[in-house]
């Protein structure tokens, strides 16, 4: 495998980068050519701007950081920088040498699995004081987690999907079991069953084990409905045509299961992907059906567009019958949460304070932005059943969000759980984030760990 950060820069390229601040009087080791250069193409030290430089300017390249202390000011170089290796010379200020190699490698992501780039993306040398390794094995988890929601649902089925997980696993040495079809029933996960019976690839439950079984565990799950029709209460053309990405929570949880087991994090991990495509056919799930669930609630179907609370109120379930130290889930879960905070901002819930406190500072830290929302017990009534124990959905539109994270916890036994209802898409291209799926907020989770379990 290529190296995204080639060691050897005896070959590369120099490019500089510049503040903002700095625009106006330029720092060598560009000099007076250059600086003439960069006057005559406007360059201001805007965050992202580019400018060649003929050879005799002192350096090859500039790139202006803006005003602030982003990274991913960076984020587009690898695509605007001629093919080739680069070294980066000049003052970062504030920002954190590592999260800057991770802008440049996340913005050198390119999906090919059905068109060949036009063109091979600049590499970045290690820049000095950045931790090299790590910056690596985030960028290939961005890249992993992007390919897969970027696969379309024709090739990422819930079989795509187990074989993903079966190959991460190969990777790390880990065991994979999986629950398919009808052992599903046998197994009690009524759940995942029905939302996924109606399709062609049968759904399944997908564990992944790694680690000393001495170390804390660490169950991380994630949503992989690998399309969603919404059922048969079925969702308009404009609703549909991204759902490819509804497996987006599985995505994340596998890219950070790969950050966990590249770093050899001290847990013993429990990774869970509950994997199902929520097609129509004559055996798709109905409004009104009671299921029965892994934990043994019943659970009566007001609306079947609200599948993946279901299948990953299984997975939980499951999850905690191991009793780990701390559960996270991921999941594409709801579209109140994107009315609330939008597409590059990924809400999560938690009653753990510790746990909040680490996945802000981490959030912070990584440029991987978060933001708390409230388990708000005045809302859990809703979800109460008439006929069954409780219901999928909560009592109209309002609050969509927080209601889908009160249905989970119904299935975390009290154990400590955060549950991040993400996008995992980019809607437009942004710098170091192309259109297209995303890895969002697990970045900011990896940090967390790191910090809670001393790695």
């Amino acid at each position: 495998m290529t190296d995204i950060f080639p060691t050897d820069t005896s070959s590369a390229r120099r490019l500089l980068v510049v503040a903002a601040s700095l625009a106006g009087d330029l720092p060598p080791p560009l000099n007076e050519a250059g600086r003439a250069i960069a006057k005559a193409n406007s360059f201001k030290g805007e965050a992202g701007q580019v400018v060649l430089m003929p050879e005799g300017a002192g350096v090859d390249a500039i790139i202006g950081l803006g005003n602030s202390a982003d990274a991913f000011a960076l984020g587009d170089a690898a695509k605007q920088l001629p093919e080739g290796d680069w070294l980066l010379e000049g003052e970062l200020g504030e920002i954190d040498p590592t999260l800057a190699m991770v802008a440049f490698g996340a913005g050198a992501y390119q999906f090919s699995r059905y068109k060949k780039p036009s063109r091979a993306a600049a590499r970045l040398a290690p820049v000095d004081g950045a931790d090299a390794a790590e910056a690596e094995r985030i960028v290939r988890s961005i890249w992993l987690a992007r390919d897969l929601v970027n696969t379309p649902a024709g090739d990422m089925d819930p079989d795509g999907l187990q074989a993903a997980a079966e190959m991460l696993a190969r990777d790390y040495d880990a065991e994979v079991r999986t629950t398919i079809g009808d052992d599903l029933l046998k197994e009690g996960y009524g759940m995942l069953h029905a939302v996924g019976r109606a399709a062609h690839s049968a759904p399944r439950l997908i564990e992944l084990e790694w680690g000393n079984p001495d170390h804390p565990r660490l169950a991380i799950i994630g949503k992989g409905v690998t399309f969603d029709s919404g059922g048969l209460d079925i969702k308009p053309a404009s609703g549909m045509r991204i759902m490819k990405k509804d497996m987006g929570g599985a995505a994340n949880a596998m890219a950070l299961a790969r950050l966990i087991m590249d770093a050899g994090l001290p847990v013993r991990l429990h990774l869970l992907v509950a994997a199902a495509e929520n097609a129509i056919s004559a055996g798709a799930f109905r409004p009104g059906d009671i299921l029965a669930s892994r934990l043994g609630l019943t659970v009566e179907i007001d609306n079947t567009d609200a599948e993946g609370r279901l299948v990953l109120g299984d997975a939980l379930a499951r999850a905690v019958e191991d009793a780990p130290d701390l559960i996270l889930d991921f999941a594409t879960l709801t579209g109140a949460a994107r009315v609330a905070l939008g597409p590059e901002l990924a809400p999560y819930y938690t009653d753990d304070e510790k746990l909040a406190d680490a996945l802000n500072a981490g959030a912070a830290k990584v440029a991987d932005p978060l933001w708390r929302m409230p388990l708000w017990d005045g809302y859990d009534s809703q979800l109460d059943g008439t006929i069954s124990d409780l219901k999928n959905t909560g009592d109209g539109p309002l609050a969509g969000s927080i209601t889908a994270a009160l249905f989970l916890r119904r299935f975390t036994g009290g154990r400590r759980w955060c549950h991040f209802d993400i996008f995992a898409w980019n809607p437009k291209d942004r710098p170091g984030r192309p259109a297209g799926g995303e890895m969002l907020g697990s970045r900011a989770a990896w940090e967390a760990l790191k910090t809670l379990y001393g790695k």
